[in-house]
């Protein structure tokens, strides 16, 4: 058992219609941990996330969210997702608001911080990306590493407990992922607890505590990056990796 756990996943199960998306996952993410989930497009991982942040409803099994349960049919979400940042694939800025503004509408509409506090805490964040500098900008105006930067310090602005990455580089160009999988990796470093969907295995090889293979909605290997990347025991996750053209560096992250 995972110490001191703050998310469990128990025996989950997700269906649409006749497919099943997630087939009794189970999985613990340590408080402090770094765990990144791998496998080939459709094996369930995003819905995994969907499922953690109530998105999704459940077919079976529970979800439990520092100790309580997360059912997205009950009021509790609400106070789930204040706690549980997500980053999505495609940034989900407001095109028609500033970058600073982006940042601050969470803490002011949601946590009710003053705009003097909020915007405080979001300058802090905005450096914190290396977007300072772009604080007047709207998104239009930013590449789209910048905006998933952005989309990140709109995310710890509401000082979450956990940050919920669903492949946060899939939409970006080869020469801008470098720069957001930095921020993730300094936040790794800081202690911030992580679930990461991604097909960066550089980055989980160097960054991740764990690492979880998926394939056909179930979780078929997990362990260390080190077990998983050199010494995998099941034939499916060497397949993957193999066909997945992974030599052990990628282009688009560097420690």
């Amino acid at each position: 058992m995972t110490a001191d756990p703050i998310l469990i996943f128990e025996n989950v199960i997700k269906r649409y219609g006749s497919l099943t998306a997630l087939d009794g996952v189970s999985l613990t993410l340590g408080r402090g941990e770094v765990v990144c989930l791998i496998g080939p497009s459709g094996s369930g991982k995003s819905t995994l996330l969907r499922c953690a942040n109530a998105l999704e409803p459940l077919d079976g099994g529970r979800i439990v969210f520092n100790g309580n349960d997360v059912k997205s049919t009950e009021s509790p979400v609400r106070l789930v997702r204040q706690r549980m940042g997500m980053v999505f694939q495609n940034f989900e800025l407001f095109p028609h608001l500033t970058v600073l503004r982006n940042v601050t509408i969470g803490p002011t509409t949601v946590l009710k911080l003053s705009s003097e506090a909020a915007e405080e805490r979001s300058q802090k964040l905005l450096a914190k990306v290396g977007l300072s500098d772009k604080a007047t900008a709207h998104p239009s105006a930013l590449s789209g590493g910048q905006q998933q930067r952005v989309a990140i310090a709109r995310a710890l602005a509401m000082e979450p407990a956990l940050m919920l990455f669903d492949e946060p580089t899939s939409a970006l160009d080869p020469e801008t992922i470098g720069e957001v999988l930095s921020v993730m990796k300094t936040l790794a470093d800081e202690g911030m607890t992580m679930l990461v969907v991604t097909h960066e295995m550089d980055f989980a090889r160097r960054v991740a505590n764990r690492v979880a293979v998926f394939d056909k909605g179930r979780v078929i290997e997990e362990g260390t990056p080190q077990q998983i990347f050199t010494a995998a025991r099941v034939t499916r996750t060497r397949e993957f990796l193999s066909h997945l053209g992974w030599h052990g560096e990628s282009a688009g992250f560097h420690q």
